[in-house]
C-alpha cells in the first residue's frame, strides 16, 4: 500500500484531497507545518495557525488518519522572509507563494514526509500531473486544474521533475463547488471555510507594515509623468540583430525627476510596486495615479495617470540566464532557439500569447500585445496549451 503524506492546511481543499486519497486506496497520513511564530505583525488578534491547526486536526480524526504539526518557522524565516525583505530593498517585488512551493512545500516538507515512508506528497492545488514518455523515459507534465477559476498551477512554475514526481494533486479534477459539496456531505469543520488570504502560511499580514519593522523609513518625492512626455516619443533605434531588438524593448525607461513634476511624498519607495495605485495618497489628479516606475537608490516614484498610461506598458521582459527554469527539461531552448508559447506574468491573468527567444545573454518573452505592470522579481511563465512548462524571474 502507498504513503502519502497530506500536507493538511486547515482549509477545504486539502481536506478534501486528504479523503479522496483515503479513497483511492492510499494510506494517508495528515502534517501541518507552522511556519510563523512573530504574532507581533498579524492584524487582528486571532491566531490564524492555531485555529487551522486545530482544523487540520479535527478533519483527520474525521477521516481517522494519523496526524501531526512540523514546525519549519525556522526554514520559512531563513528562505521565504529573508529572501523577501533582501528583494524588497533592491526594488524588486517577491512572489512569496511561488517561493514556498518551490523552497518549503515541496522540499523541506516533502523531505520530512519522504523520511516518515511516504511514497508521494499530496496537496490541495488545483493543478494536475500527466506521464508522458519522452526517449522512453517518464516525463511529468504539470497540468491546469479543471476548475478555470481557481487553476493554480502558476503557484508550481518552479517544480523541478524531481519534485513532480513524488507529487499529488487530488482535487485537480474538480472544481471548487464540487469540492465543497464533498466536504459538506462528509461533515467536515472546513466545508465552508473561506479561502484564505495574506501570505501563505502567516495568516493575515500587512505587508508594507511587516516590511517596515525591518525597512527604514525613508521620506521622497512622487512625481507625475506626462502621458504626452517626449520620453515616449523618442526614434526607435535601426537595430543589427533580433537580440538588440529584444534588449533595447526588455529595458525599462530611465525616468529623472526632470522628467515631470513633484505631486507627494512618500515614506520609502522600496516599499511600493509597479502598478500599484493604492497607498499613495495623491489626491487632485483627473484620473487615478499608478506607479510606473521606483528607484530606491535615489528613493524616488514615478507615477502616471490612468490605467492605459504609456509608462506601464512592455512588449518585451528578460530572464537572467541563471533564473531560467523549465519543468519540461526537454523543452529546452538552446541559444539562438525560439518557441510559441502562451504566458503570463501574475496569477489569475489570461494566458497572453508569446515567443521565447534563448540567447546567451539571456531568455526574452517576447509578447504578441504589450503588457502592463511587468514587475521585477515576479515570475513569468510560460503554457504549451494547458500545460505549463518553464518559468523564469522577470529581471
Amino acid at each position: 500500500m502507498k504513503r502519502v503524506v497530506v500536507g493538511l492546511s486547515g482549509g477545504v481543499d486539502s481536506s478534501v484531497a486528504a479523503y479522496l486519497l483515503k479513497e483511492q486506496g492510499y494510506e494517508v497520513i495528515g502534517l501541518f507545518m507552522k511556519n510563523w511564530h512573530d504574532d507581533s505583525v498579524t492584524i487582528s488578534n486571532e491566531c490564524p495557525w492555531l485555529e487551522d491547526s486545530n482544523d487540520a486536526l479535527l478533519v483527520a480524526e474525521k477521516l481517522g488518519i494519523p496526524f501531526q504539526t512540523v514546525d519549519l518557522s525556522e526554514q520559512y524565516k531563513e528562505k521565504i522572509v529573508d529572501y523577501m525583505f533582501n528583494e524588497y530593498e533592491k526594488g524588486r517585488t517577491p512572489n512569496p507563494d511561488v517561493l514556498c512551493n518551490r523552497e518549503i512545500k515541496f522540499d523541506v516538507f516533502m523531505k520530512i514526509a519522504l523520511s516518515l515512508g511516504a511514497d508521494f506528497v499530496a496537496t490541495g492545488h488545483y493543478c494536475r500531473k500527466g506521464e508522458i514518455k519522452v526517449d522512453g523515459k517518464p516525463v511529468f507534465q504539470l497540468l491546469a486544474g479543471k476548475d478555470e477559476n481557481k487553476d493554480q498551477s502558476y503557484f508550481l512554475c518552479q517544480l523541478s521533475q524531481n519534485q513532480l514526481t513524488k507529487a499529488l494533486f487530488p482535487i485537480g479534477e474538480l472544481t471548487k463547488p464540487q469540492v465543497r459539496e464533498i466536504a459538506g456531505k462528509l461533515d467536515l469543520i472546513t466545508a465552508e471555510k473561506r479561502d484564505s488570504q495574506g501570505l501563505c502560511f502567516i495568516g493575515k499580514v500587512r505587508l508594507p507594515e511587516f516590511l517596515q519593522q525591518q525597512l527604514q523609513p525613508k521620506e521622497g518625492f512622487i512625481y507625475e509623468i506626462d502621458a504626452q512626455s517626449e520620453i515616449y516619443s523618442k526614434a526607435i533605434p535601426e537595430f543589427k540583430s533580433l537580440e538588440e531588438q529584444l534588449i533595447f524593448e526588455s529595458t525599462s525607461i530611465t525616468y529623472l525627476p526632470e522628467n515631470g513634476k513633484v505631486v507627494g511624498k512618500h515614506q520609502g519607495a522600496h516599499y511600493f510596486t509597479i502598478g500599484q495605485r493604492k497607498g499613495l495618497n495623491v489626491g487632485g489628479t483627473k484620473e487615478a495615479l499608478f506607479i510606473i516606475a521606483t528607484d530606491v537608490d535615489s528613493n524616488v516614484i514615478y507615477t502616471g495617470q490612468g490605467h492605459n498610461h504609456p509608462g506601464l506598458f512592455k512588449k518585451t521582459l528578460k530572464v537572467q540566464p541563471s533564473e531560467v527554469h523549465w519543468i519540461r527539461e526537454d523543452l529546452k531552448l538552446k541559444n539562438g532557439e525560439s518557441l510559441n508559447v502562451k504566458a503570463r506574468i501574475r496569477y489569475r491573468q489570461e494566458l497572453q500569447n508569446a515567443t521565447l527567444y534563448q540567447f546567451e545573454s539571456g531568455l526574452y518573452v517576447s509578447f504578441e500585445n504589450p503588457q502592463s505592470a511587468i514587475t521585477e522579481g515576479q515570475f513569468v511563465a510560460w503554457n504549451i496549451d494547458d500545460e505549463l512548462v518553464g518559468s523564469g524571474v522577470i529581471s
